[in-house]
């Protein structure tokens, strides 16, 4: 006799069948009497918990007994007229069997998301009025209301990818949803309306089984639940969660301080499942059941991070009946203010200018609802609001944020990681909290080791906003408002190969001959600057060998080298970690900024050793915020992110790939008249019969926000699109990119 016969005969019943499938800590059994009929048969472990668990969630199964419009796995007494058997250390227990087919077998309709809303409404109703008994205190990590629990899982999750995006949606919830959860109406709910636990007949809901997850918790997580299954499937998702919504609403009304809550409970539902199902795969690898919702909750993930949550509530809102709160006096009132209190030399970008609300990794949020693509934030290196950086900058400044004046840990620490970076012979840095600041102290080194002021530059260049980098930046200076170079600032010719009468040899040799030609004339330098590809000149690279043919005569006239990596740093340009080793030099002093600290005003200088002993020369160096722990601990998490999650070698891949797909629309487009840069720093010169487009360039880059995608133009002539995204871009935002400058290109050739 097995043993589910000697189970069955605790029920009178014969076994004929039985087919068998795990739960999470369950064996469930589909089991087919001597007279033909079905029943569910359940074993757990037993334990007390379990026990009084079972005991409350019988009782609430009886009392929803004959009163909804669909059919309940109501529990079986045995031949002791016991609804629980205690048997072998496990509780046994048996279900009337609810037939039908399941929702996850069929293709979901409009109909079926009606009833689904409707009859989801009808059990909660039910629910509320029940006494959850036992229930009320149930503690369980599928309960949204304690999701955090499940945060220690999140080290079984592999992909790279995945991982940030649940730690970021883990962070969301902790900071801004968990306390408002809190507050919201709780009763009891069923919290596992999934596609294999509803059954349907036809286009409305049948049945429905497994209580097994019912808590008593906040209401609005039961509509959260059933709707991430429910958008994990979904061609529309906005269209499929209003009619859910809609339909439940109708019946059950809904506060909109709930929906306020959806997005992220949705999120929460998606990550609980998605690092369960990772934990599922390392400790019990063959159990299917633990893994059935991974793919479409993977492919889920990745949509949510790049929807807007404004658009999740207001199509929740529209579906419930409620206004869409309008945002266009606060606009406005916004606009008002900034024209009061600014003028238009805070510029902004587009014809058009947008409302930002939020942002994650390579999305921006604005206050309309809308989603736009980042290709042109370089500043969030790592991306948008990373989680880890988040964290960092919390737990840091609830400890310590005070100044160089100190010793402290994260300052050291910092230096060291980052030095580590730089060949041996660049071992001295000093942090400040703007590439400007940088620049500035850059010039200032220069000129007190060498005694001198003479500053050389690449035409074009942009190195800051203080009155030394004014000085040095023709970007700056050479244009309307500026007041052109000083005496002490000569000018070298951006050695742009694209468009060129010369070779590269002869651009280079010209070079060398300028230097040779202001040396004449009793120009020394204090320093030469430049950038390895100069981004404001438009995305131009030097040529090779451009700065290995110019630093030796540099130095040899007793000057400084001094390379500024404010915009190609840390691993962006994919084959190298910094743009000088592009040119295959080590200069003396080099400028970092912009992406150091992902967005917190993070800048350093890093020069050699005796550059910095003649800059210690009685003087005191000191930055109010430069080096604070803060900024340390922000940019050590930054260097960490950019290895561990090896953004390096995706940027060279990702770059490669876009470079390729550009060139595709270049044989359609010869407007793209040159791809160029490295990595993920490209830029696109768009010419016109020869000539440099300068408002075509605007008009694509116009017209590339009215698709939700953020780029910018730049150079001598403004018309070079710029493209320098956050290094987490991948090959799939590329074919976004492309294909929506395709249709933009389409579009302006055919006005």
């Amino acid at each position: 006799m097995s043993n589910l016969d000697t189970i069955l005969e605790l029920y009178n019943l014969s076994l004929a069948d039985s087919k068998s499938q795990d739960g999470y800590d369950t064996k469930i059994h589909k089991i087919t009497s001597q007279k033909g009929n079905n029943y569910t048969l359940k074993i757990y472990p037993f334990s007390e918990d379990n026990w009084t668990d079972l005991e409350a969630e019988n009782q609430i199964l009886l009392a929803l007994k004959s009163k909804l419009n669909y059919d309940l796995p109501f529990p079986i007494e045995n031949r002791e007229n016991q609804l629980l058997t205690k048997l072998d250390g496990k509780i046994i227990r048996l279900l009337h069997y609810v037939e039908g087919t399941f929702w996850g077998d069929q293709k979901t309709n409009e109909l079926f998301l009606t009833s689904l809303g409707t009859e989801m409404a009808n059990i909660d109703i039910q629910l509320s009025q029940i006494n959850p008994g036992a229930i009320k205190y149930r503690n369980l990590q599928w309960d949204l209301n304690h999701l955090l629990e499940n945060v220690d899982l999140l080290k079984y999750v592999l992909d790279p990818v995945d991982k940030k995006f649940i730690l970021y949606f883990f962070d969301q919830f902790e900071t801004f949803t968990l306390p408002k959860l809190k507050k919201l109406p709780r009763q009891l709910i069923h919290n596992d309306f999934n596609p294999w636990n509803v059954l349907t007949d036809e286009s409305k809901i049948s049945g429905l089984i497994d209580f097994g997850d019912m808590v008593y918790s906040a209401r609005i997580n039961e509509l959260a639940v059933c709707l991430s299954y429910v958008l994990s499937e979904s061609e529309d998702i906005t269209k499929d969660l209003r009619t859910v919504l809609h339909s439940y609403h109708t019946i059950y009304p809904l506060l909109t301080e709930e929906l306020d809550l959806l997005y992220h409970l949705i999120a929460g539902r998606i990550i609980t499942s998605l690092v369960n199902s990772a934990e599922g795969k390392v400790k019990n690898p063959d159990n299917e059941y633990i893994q059935i919702s991974e793919k479409p909750y993977r492919q889920l993930l990745h949509t949510w991070i790049s929807t807007n949550p404004l658009a999740i509530k207001h199509a929740a809102y529209e579906a419930c009946g409620f206004s869409v709160p309008d945002n266009s006096d606060k606009k406005k009132e916004i606009t008002n203010l900034r024209e009061k209190h600014f003028t238009t030399a805070l510029s902004l970008s587009y014809n058009s200018p947008i409302h930002m609300s939020n942002a994650a990794f390579q999305y921006m949020h604005d206050t309309d609802g809308n989603t736009y693509l980042d290709a042109y934030n370089n500043i969030p290196l790592v991306g948008h609001n990373h989680p880890r950086i988040s964290k960092a900058v919390s737990t840091q400044i609830r400890t310590l944020n005070t100044n160089t004046r100190y010793h402290y840990e994260q300052l050291t620490q910092y230096a060291s990681r980052l030095l580590k970076h730089f060949p041996d012979k660049l071992s001295k840095v000093y942090f400040v909290n703007s590439g400007s600041a940088a620049s500035d102290l850059a010039i200032r080194l220069a000129k007190t080791h060498t005694n001198r002021k003479n500053i050389f530059v690449l035409e074009d260049g942009y190195h800051g906003n203080t009155q030394i980098g004014i000085d040095i930046s023709p970007y700056k200076h050479n244009k309307k408002g500026g007041k052109g170079k000083p005496d002490h600032i000569h000018h070298f010719p951006l050695p742009k190969i694209f468009n060129n009468p010369l070779h590269a040899d002869q651009i280079i040799l010209a070079a060398t001959l300028q230097i040779d030609e202001l040396l004449q004339q009793q120009k020394h330098p204090a320093a030469f600057i430049a950038e390895p590809i100069s981004g404001c000149g438009g995305q131009v690279p030097l040529p090779p060998n451009y700065l290995a043919s110019l630093f030796p005569k540099i130095r040899a006239a007793g000057g400084c080298c001094i390379v500024d990596e404010v915009q190609t740093g840390f691993g962006r340009l994919g084959n190298w970690f910094w743009g000088f080793e592009m040119q295959g030099v080590i200069p003396d002093i080099v400028i970092l900024g912009k992406p150091m600290g992902n967005g917190h005003p993070l800048a350093a200088v890093v020069c050699t050793e005796e550059i910095a002993y003649s800059f210690n020369n009685g003087m005191e160096f000191f930055s109010s915020f430069g080096g604070n722990p803060v900024s340390c601990i922000i940019g050590n998490e930054v260097l960490k992110i950019v290895e561990e999650e090896n953004l390096q070698k995706h940027a060279k891949e990702v770059g490669a790939y876009w470079k390729v797909e550009l060139t595709k629309l270049q044989k359609d487009y010869p407007i793209l008249a040159d791809i160029r840069g490295e990595g993920l720093f490209l830029g696109v010169e768009i010419m016109e019969d020869g000539k440099p487009a300068t408002k075509l360039a605007s008009d694509i880059k116009n017209k590339m926000k009215e698709q939700f995608i953020l780029v910018s133009t730049d150079g001598k002539y403004d018309n070079v699109l710029k493209m320098k995204p956050p290094l987490c871009f991948g090959k799939g935002d590329v074919d976004r990119f492309c294909e929506r400058l395709g249709m933009v290109l389409g579009l302006l050739a055919t006005n």
